[in-house]
């Protein structure tokens, strides 16, 4: 046991070291300011493409599964002022302005490669127009994505409707799978953190080798929601500091408080992988010896 202790202990301590020393809190808030400046064109450009693919209801499910899992003081506000936003008509889907707002939601993905790429300690090596490429393929696979449930969440209801004059023996499943809101998102958060470690930044990784960080995450995202959500409550004053921009002062800081947590997880895995190797090669040195 002792022994175990001392290697989590190593494993913790390299980690947070290398996030100091290797500007994580920078690269935080750094995550946190492109993540906010990329919600709202992602949004932008998925209502255009979703309402082209007949997916009408996507804003307002696409604000709900990116939402439903932050506390509701925190979310309510901006999400409210989103749907808001995203429900004024616009011109046609392939405009300039839609254009511009999948290259600008592109950019919340490229912040979260460089920050993964500086946690799993690797150098870039793959061309930069073949991330942003890569990033823009992440953005439109994530619309589809939304779209495709946007119209699933519409035509789920209609069954449930419909499922005792044609299928009653399926009333009771439908019913259960039209209350999957949260649900539904903590299974599209976890997704999103493996497909992010897995594929966005540089080298190979293995699902094992990602997946200590990855629930690491989900563990410290989930505490530090509820703590920042009680602090907000009880003892912040930012709407008297800060006025109108209360609430996305409050959403920055929290997506800061996020970033930080996501980076640390990355860490983690790097580390785990980092000792990993280091023993491997001391265990075939020291049989190197005894031969």
């Amino acid at each position: 046991m002792p022994a175990l202790v001392r290697v989590i202990w190593k494993v913790i301590f390299d980690a947070l070291w290398h996030f100091s020393e290797d500007d994580g809190w920078a690269m935080a808030s750094h995550v946190a300011l492109s993540s906010l400046m990329a919600v709202f064109p992602f949004l932008i450009f998925g209502t255009a493409l979703g309402s082209f693919l007949g997916a009408d209801q996507f804003a307002v499910t696409a604000v709900h599964l990116i939402f439903d899992a932050w506390p509701e003081s925190i979310a309510k506000p901006v999400a409210d002022e989103i749907v808001e936003v995203l429900t004024v008509q616009r011109g046609g889907l392939l405009t300039i302005s839609v254009l511009a707002a999948a290259y600008f939601a592109s950019n919340g993905v490229e912040a979260l490669r460089i920050a993964l790429n500086r946690a799993y300690r690797v150098a870039e090596s793959r061309p930069w127009y073949f991330t942003r490429l890569s990033s823009l393929a992440f953005v439109l696979a994530a619309v589809l994505i939304l779209a495709a449930v946007s119209i699933l969440l519409v035509a789920v209801p209609l069954a449930v409707r419909n499922a005792d004059e044609w299928l009653p023996w399926l009333d009771a499943v439908l019913a259960t799978v039209d209350n999957w809101g949260l649900a539904l998102a903590l299974v599209m958060v976890t997704c999103g953190l493996l497909v992010s470690h897995l594929w966005l930044p540089a080298g190979h990784r293995k699902i094992v080798d990602v997946l200590p960080g990855i629930v690491l995450t989900l563990l410290l995202w989930s505490v530090g929601a509820y703590a920042f959500a009680s602090y907000i409550s009880t003892f912040s004053n930012y709407v008297a500091t800060y006025a109108g921009l209360a609430s996305v002062v409050i959403v920055l800081v929290f997506l800061y408080m996020i970033g930080a947590i996501f980076i640390i997880g990355a860490e983690i895995n790097a580390a785990i992988m980092k000792f990993r190797v280091r023993r491997m090669v001391m265990r075939s040195f020291q049989a190197t010896r005894d031969e």
